[in-house]
C-alpha cells in the first residue's frame, strides 16, 4: 500500500484549490428551513456546473470518473476552504446515490444519479423504526405486493430532512414469513406519493432535522425496488458500508481542520495556552486525529482494490464517533460556560457539540459497530 500522493494528485490538488477559493460561498449557511434547502441545492449546483459533483460517480451519469484518492484530495481541499456542509444533500450523493450505482438498475441509474449531482434531487433514508434501530433488520414496515405496485404501511424514524426529500432509500418487508433478513427489499420511494405524511423532530442542538414518516397504503411501483424482490439486507448492508465508510470521508477531514481550530483558539488565549494539561489533551487528540487519517487512507487503497467499503468501515465510523464527541466535550470543558450562548452551530462549539452525541448513533450504534468489527474484521465468535 503506498500513501504517497503522485504528480498527479499533486496537479489535481492545485486545481481543487484554485476552483474552491473561487466558488465558495461568503454567505453563511441558514440554521434551517426552505432557505437552508435553497442554499445547499445551489451550492451543489454551482458544484455541478463547475465540474466538480461526483468526483467519483462514473462519467455517463454526470460524475467525473475520477479515484477515490482524488475524491479524498477533494475532500481535504473542500474543508480546508471551509466550504459548507453538504446539508439536506447528504444521502442521496453520500450513500443513496453510491447504492444506486453499484445495485441499481440502468433506467434507475439514469433517472436520479444526474439529478443528484444537479441539486435537482434531494434524497432522506427510511431505514430505522420505533423498536427497529440498532435491530435493523427486525423492521416492521410492510410492502404488499399488489399487481405491478408494493403497498406500504408502517412507520420510520430518524429521517434526517424527509420533511424536505424528493425521494427515499426506504426498507420494507416484503415477505414477512421469511426469515427476518431474507424478506427485505430497498425500494426507491416518491416522498410525494398519496399517503405518506412527515413530522419534523428538533434536536438538542435545536433544529428539526430528524423526522417520523408515515405510510398509509402508499403504492411503490415495483420498477423501484433496488437489487430483487427480498434481497434488501444485501443491499442496505451496501449502503451502511457507504454511509460507514467514504459517505464520512468528508467528515473525517472536517474533523481534523475543526481540531486545529480549536488548538488556534486556545493559543490565542495566554491563561490557556500556559496550561499544560490542556497541551498534553490538545497533543493526544491530535495524535487520534493523524491515526484516524492513516486508517482512512488504508481503507481508501483497499477500497480502490475492491470497489467498495468493507466491514472495517466499522472501525473509521465507530473512532470518527468518538473522537468527535471527545474534541466537542474538550472545546465545551476549555472555553467555558459562556460558549453555550452560542446556539448555532456556524456560530461556534455548541452545536457541534450537541450534535456530537448522534455520532456513536447514525448508521448503526457504537455498540453494533463494536460487534462488527470483533465478527467481521478480528473473526471472534458471535455474541449471544
Amino acid at each position: 500500500m503506498n500513501l504517497d500522493f503522485t504528480p498527479e494528485d499533486d496537479l489535481f490538488r492545485q486545481e481543487v484549490r484554485a476552483w474552491l477559493a473561487d466558488n465558495v460561498p461568503r454567505e453563511v449557511r441558514p440554521a434551517d428551513g426552505p432557505d437552508m434547502k435553497a442554499f445547499d441545492l445551489a451550492w451543489q449546483k454551482r458544484q455541478y456546473d463547475g465540474g466538480w459533483a461526483g468526483i467519483a460517480w462514473p462519467q455517463e451519469y454526470g460524475g467525473r470518473g475520477f479515484s477515490t484518492i482524488q475524491q479524498l484530495i477533494w475532500y481535504q481541499e473542500y474543508a480546508r476552504a471551509g466550504a459548507p456542509y453538504v446539508g439536506v444533500n447528504f444521502v442521496g450523493l453520500l450513500h443513496g446515490g453510491p447504492t444506486l450505482i453499484a445495485n441499481g438498475s440502468e433506467e434507475q441509474k439514469t433517472s436520479h444519479l444526474p439529478r443528484i449531482l444537479k441539486g435537482e434531487e434531494v434524497w432522506c433514508q427510511g431505514f430505522s423504526e420505533p423498536g427497529s434501530g440498532s435491530d435493523l433488520a427486525s423492521l416492521r414496515t410492510r410492502g404488499e405486493i399488489d399487481g405491478d405496485h408494493l403497498v406500504v404501511n408502517g412507520q420510520k424514524i430518524w429521517t434526517s430532512f424527509g420533511q424536505f426529500a424528493d425521494f427515499q432509500e426506504l426498507l420494507v418487508r416484503t415477505d414477512p414469513d421469511a426469515p427476518k433478513h431474507k424478506g427485505i427489499s430497498w425500494v426507491i420511494c416518491d416522498m410525494r406519493s398519496p399517503g405518506i405524511r412527515v413530522r419534523p423532530i428538533k434536536t438538542i442542538a435545536g433544529h428539526p432535522e430528524y423526522c417520523e414518516v408515515f405510510y398509509d397504503d402508499v403504492r411503490i411501483p415495483l420498477a423501484n425496488v433496488v437489487g430483487g424482490l427480498n434481497n434488501g439486507w444485501r443491499v442496505a448492508m451496501s449502503t451502511l458500508g457507504f454511509e460507514r465508510g467514504t459517505g464520512f470521508m468528508a467528515e473525517q477531514v472536517r474533523l481534523a481542520t475543526d481540531l486545529e481550530a480549536l488548538i488556534a483558539t486556545v493559543k490565542a488565549r495566554v491563561d490557556l495556552a500556559r496550561d499544560t494539561d490542556i497541551q498534553r489533551r490538545l497533543a493526544r487528540l491530535r495524535a487520534e486525529v493523524a491515526a484516524l487519517q492513516a486508517m482512512t487512507y488504508s481503507s481508501i487503497s483497499l477500497n480502490e482494490r475492491r470497489g467498495a467499503p468493507g466491514a472495517e468501515a466499522s472501525i473509521l465510523r465507530l473512532y470518527h464517533g468518538l473522537l468527535t464527541q471527545r474534541l466537542g466535550r474538550m472545546s465545551m470543558e476549555i472555553l467555558g460556560a459562556g460558549s453555550l450562548e452560542l446556539t448555532d452551530p456556524e456560530e461556534g462549539w455548541t452545536g457541534p457539540y450537541l450534535y456530537s452525541f448522534s455520532r456513536t448513533i447514525g448508521g448503526g450504534t457504537a455498540e453494533i459497530q463494536r460487534n462488527i468489527i470483533a465478527e467481521r474484521v478480528l473473526g471472534l465468535p458471535r455474541s449471544r
